[in-house]
């Protein structure tokens, strides 16, 4: 055989040994490739899978929320009746105190110990009819009345003064 037949054999082996060489690696690639996608999938699966966590997390949160608004809306209400129900009283002790500050007045205007300004008489000319039979003055009641008088204007002072401020 002369050289250029050699030369063509030599290529010819090359040119074999570079074919099975690619299909062996192709075949390693190919075996690679599938071990990636294989590999992207699990963990495509795992990023899925906390994203479907992340997601009942979400909504867990969301229910917490609507909970919460709904006892706050809740709250308001309470507290709306309850300032309602204050009020109430608040009008009801005001109608008591007027009530009494007006008897009150009556029973000073009829009174002759008591003087125009409220004031009970220190002067000499009481006689024997401004006391009762027992010895007692007339105007205990009326002092009483006034005491009960001051008293609830003193509770509604502190019923005033407790009160939250209204927002």
């Amino acid at each position: 055989m002369d050289t250029t037949s050699w030369v063509w054999v030599i290529v010819a082996i090359v040119v074999l040994v570079l074919i099975v060489l690619w299909l062996v690696t192709g075949r390693r690639r190919q075996a690679m490739q599938q071990k990636r996608d294989e590999s992207h999938r699990e963990k495509a699966a795992e990023m899925r899978r906390k994203a479907e966590d992340i997601e009942l997390d979400a909504r867990e949160n969301e229910a917490r929320a609507i909970r919460a608004r709904a006892d706050a809306e809740k709250a308001e209400v309470d507290a709306a009746r309850l300032k309602q129900e204050a009020e109430q009283k608040t009008d009801s002790a005001r109608s008591l105190r007027e009530d009494v500050a007006e008897r009150t007045q009556k029973a000073d205007a009829l009174d002759p110990d008591i003087n125009q300004d409220g004031d009970g008489r220190r002067d000499a000319t009481r006689t024997d009819a401004d006391v009762n039979p027992e010895g007692d003055e007339r105007t205990d009641a009326t002092r009483t009345d006034a005491t009960r008088a001051e008293a609830l204007r003193r509770d509604q002072e502190r019923t005033d003064r407790d009160r939250p401020l209204a927002t």
